[in-house]
């Protein structure tokens, strides 16, 4: 069974405001595809229409063999899809390996097996939040919920993994976990998409790019380094450098001159020299 995601011809509007125009794209499997953006620019919304949780769109989404629209949840042989959105709240103290179980639903029937708690317990440890397992939910700072919810989706051992803006609220060493088990698992052959605002995690991590831009989808796989760096800036409204890393592309913000007088005017005589 195709495990890859093809649109052709997606439109989306709430009302009169249209938020999807004419996408056509396809996120292959074993690929870890970002889709980077401003903003409300309608990345969240591509995610949820391909999540199935927005139903009134105009186009196909083929997930697999089978239109988004007629997927029946709970078919055997189904493709198992793991979606990660940006908010989730709780105010009831559930421990965090009760609320990672919850992932193994689908697999249990209301009674979890000895295999479910093990695959709690093994994605805690890939994590190193062994040590948070019988803690309440409610008691996790931000980035620890993140991570959380996270092991909760991988626990499912999805398919198709969506991941929108993952790396919220972690520090830097987490973010370099997150997306480094994101590639792994597409490595493996799961078909992997992501919305980032951070285009240089994106080059990091990222198999194919894709930038939202005036209400549809730009694919950026066949432009240099330069034309990315030119369409980034026209969408983040902000001169950018386009640098090379370790083989890889980074863009950084560009400091006026008169930004970097006014930096060294703020600062003693002695470290001036390394502005």
């Amino acid at each position: 069974m195709s495990k890859s995601i093809h649109i052709e011809k997606l439109s989306f509007a709430y009302g009169k405001d249209t938020i999807l125009r004419n996408i056509n794209v396809s996120f292959p499997k074993g690929k870890l595809s970002v889709i980077l953006g401003r903003n409300g620019s309608g990345k969240s919304t591509l995610f949820n229409v391909i999540a199935g949780l927005e139903k009134y769109y105009q186009g196909s989404v083929m997930i697999g063999d089978t239109e988004r629209r007629n997927w029946k949840i709970g078919k055997s042989n189904a493709l198992k899809l793991g979606f990660l959105n940006q908010f989730h709240q709780t105010t009831f103290p559930f421990k965090v390996a009760d609320v990672i179980l919850t992932g193994r639903a689908s697999f249990s029937r209301f009674s979890p097996r000895k295999e479910d708690f093990e695959a709690v317990d093994t994605i805690l440890d890939k994590f190193n939040l062994t040590h948070l397992k019988h803690k309440p939910y409610t008691a996790l700072s931000g980035g620890e919920r993140q991570l959380v919810l996270l092991c909760r989706v991988l626990v499912q051992q999805p398919d198709l993994l969506l991941l929108d803006e993952p790396t919220n609220h972690l520090d830097l060493k987490y973010q370099i976990a997150v997306l480094r088990t994101a590639k792994e698992l597409a490595m493996e052959g799961t078909t992997v998409l992501c919305v980032m605002h951070d285009p240089n995690m994106a080059y990091l991590f990222g198999d194919h790019f894709y930038l939202m831009q005036d209400n549809t989808l730009v694919d950026l796989q066949e432009m240099n380094r330069e034309q990315v760096r030119e369409v980034l800036e026209e969408t983040y409204q902000l001169p950018l450098i386009s640098l090379e890393n370790q083989g890889k592309w980074m863009f950084v913000p560009k400091l006026h001159e008169q930004n970097i007088a006014s930096l060294k005017s703020s600062v003693p005589d002695e470290i001036h020299s390394n502005l």
